[in-house]
């Protein structure tokens, strides 16, 4: 043992001590974290380290106070491979992390955490992009685009790869070129037992398919994805603004126009309420000519009634990415978080569900009402149709194939009341599908909600490649 690791363990030691012992107790041996730090290419954060306050944490801080028994940044596959060895033979909680959103805090836990944040090369050619499981979405969308292409992927600049890609990948291009995990083409991915699989539809085609839409942590450790790209083509921006009074009639005009749109045309209405009061406000994207969106959008505003305010702007598929981000006055180093870059964190909590049919005049009155409730908090109907609607349910593990639309509830906070209310009162009329990269803690049926008709397959695979059940998600197969 080297001096660092001496100084490592020795401040770790009263933090780890109880845990140990615990371990001994059960008549296994102590880990040897020091052992586990000189095996590793990357870096073995532990408590009691400087660095540990900070590589502890997600995205909500609602989870500070979860603390790992280590965090591990990996540099590559082999460095997953040792750390799963070493949960294995002490019999650890593993969990594993690219950006660290998971709305209900998967993304971290009381074992080792093995985080792929340091994984993020995005590399292209002819066509494809070959990307790092821990590369955030703003430096994927601004490295492809210095070669034209994209792939279809989130609106969040921070959330990491791996975890959209793996749970489907909604996003603001998914109308056009499907979602995320339709254009992944290969994957490779570290299994429970430290193999190192590249999987695609002839190698693994079983783990292929779970790895597209079955969501993170479920089966192993992605480190590498290869994508089908597609041009990053300029853009139309839009924003339209309409007073609270019309909200009932703007629902109602916006999910019969929507989800049939062509498939250039993407947009997000949201219903939310701050300290102004409550608002409405439609947000999209459009791949062609202004002539074409004004008669789009005028065919909305004849059915909804006239905003009280409208923005179009034509930019680049990049910055187009960073307007849907929320971070277009930054620069792309910028859209990162503190302290490299400028974006904060946030305490929030999120359910979601995926609506097969249009919300009736009961239920949009119920969203309405939901919304108008005090609080800060929004509802965001996000549409699907299009590209996402030509993929059979069976073909990827994401069966919400014809769902016209996504519902995201937030609430900022940690307070959850509001939140299973208005969730409650619009399940009679969205019923219990849900998305997995939404993960929400109250579901009780999450199999059928996540994964429909697919949850059997899903368990198949998870017998076939993790018997023993190393990756234990609280909805985990």
């Amino acid at each position: 043992m080297d001096r660092r690791d001496f100084l490592h363990t020795a401040a770790a030691a009263p933090l780890l001590g109880a845990l140990d012992r615990q371990a001994r107790d059960r008549g296994g041996a102590a880990p040897d974290w020091a052992r586990l730090r000189r095996r590793l290419a990357g870096t073995l954060v532990l408590p009691g380290d400087a660095r540990y306050g900070t590589a502890r944490r997600l995205f909500n801080p609602a989870y500070d106070t979860v603390r790992p028994r280590g965090v591990a940044y990996c540099a590559a596959a082999a460095d997953v491979s040792r750390c799963l060895a070493f949960v294995r033979e002490h019999r650890l909680p593993v969990t594993a992390r690219s950006g660290g959103h998971s709305y209900p805090g998967w993304s971290t836990g009381t074992g080792l955490v093995v985080d792929v944040s340091r994984m993020d090369a995005v590399r292209y050619r002819d066509g494809r992009a070959t990307i790092g499981a821990g590369a955030k979405l703003i430096d994927v969308y601004a490295k492809l685009a210095r070669h034209g292409v994209s792939i279809p992927a989130g609106t969040c600049p921070t959330v990491g790869l791996s975890g959209l890609a793996l749970g489907g990948g909604i996003g603001v291009m998914s109308r056009m070129y499907g979602l995320t995990c339709d254009m992944m083409e290969s994957v490779d991915i570290v299994t429970a037992d430290g193999r190192l699989l590249t999987c695609d539809e002839r190698r693994h085609p079983d783990l292929f398919w779970a790895c597209r839409g079955g969501g993170g942590g479920n089966f192993g450790v992605a480190v590498s994805f290869t994508f089908r790209t597609h041009p990053a083509r300029d853009l139309h921006v839009f924003f339209l603004s309409w007073p609270w009074s019309t909200a009932a009639a703007t629902v109602r005009a916006w999910q019969a126009w929507a989800p049939g749109a062509p498939d250039e045309l993407w947009s997000s209405l949201a219903l939310s309420r701050g300290a102004g009061g409550p608002e409405v406000r439609l947000s999209g994207v459009h791949l062609g000519g202004r002539a074409v969106l004004d008669r789009l959008l005028g065919s909305l505003v004849a059915r909804a009634g006239r905003p009280s305010s409208r923005s179009v702007t034509r930019t680049s598929h990049l910055e187009a990415m960073k307007v849907m981000g929320g971070c277009s006055s930054l620069s792309v180093a910028q859209c990162h978080p503190a302290p490299h870059g400028r974006l904060g964190r946030a305490v929030y909590v999120a359910k979601s569900h995926l609506a097969y049919r249009p919300l009736p005049p009961d239920g949009v009155r119920a969203l309405v009402a939901g919304v108008a409730r005090p609080g800060r908090h929004m509802v965001m109907l996000d549409a699907l149709g299009g590209a996402v609607a030509r993929v059979r349910p069976d073909a990827t593990a994401f069966p919400h194939r014809a769902a016209l639309f996504s519902v995201q509830y937030n609430a900022d906070g940690r307070d959850r009341t509001w939140l299973r209310r208005v969730h409650a009162d619009l399940a009679p009329h969205l019923g219990d599908h849900a998305y997995v990269n939404y993960a929400d803690p109250d579901l009780t049926s999450w199999r059928t909600a996540y994964y429909g008709a697919n949850a059997a397959r899903l368990a198949q695979v998870k017998t076939a490649y993790d018997p023993a059940r190393v990756f234990r998600l609280p909805q985990g197969f």
